[in-house]
């Protein structure tokens, strides 16, 4: 890998009828933290939040797509993701003080996490837990 190239990410997106009132929410009931914000009055042309254990989502209002590009294929209220978290009690306790509505609540997997998900006001659902995932197989060998 090229030194100077940006490691590689990924970046979940999604569209909101309310994208102001919607990264409010995510700031205060699952502790996101806004990076940046772009837009002007009640439209938000990008958006972007930081997952403070890594990684984080993009959003912005959902409009029209301009003559000659495709529509946005993600409707509001039709995203979900799993959040990696060490601590899924303390951001289980967040959302309930911020009124988020628990669709799962606390639980232990088969697979060892500890789980809980929410509906965010959009109707998107987040999922938050312990897992981070299988170990990743090992680099084939160069030969």
């Amino acid at each position: 890998m090229d030194t100077n190239s940006p490691a590689p990410q990924v970046w979940p997106t999604l569209r909101a009828t309310d994208a102001r009132a919607l990264i409010r929410f995510l700031v205060e009931a699952f502790g996101f933290e806004e990076v940046v914000t772009y837009g002007e009055g009640e439209l938000v042309a990008h958006a972007e939040l930081a997952w403070p254990e890594g990684g984080g989502v993009m959003l912005g209002s959902v409009r029209e797509a301009p003559e000659g590009d495709e529509a946005w294929p993600g409707r509001p209220g039709t995203f979900s993701a799993y959040v990696v978290t060490a601590d899924p009690d303390g951001v289980h306790d967040r959302a309930v003080a911020a009124g988020a509505r628990i669709t799962t609540g606390l639980t232990e997997t088969d697979y060892g996490s500890r789980d809980f998900a929410a509906a965010d006001p959009e109707g998107n659902r987040w999922y938050f837990g312990t897992y981070s995932g299988a170990p990743r197989p090992s680099a084939a060998p160069e030969g």
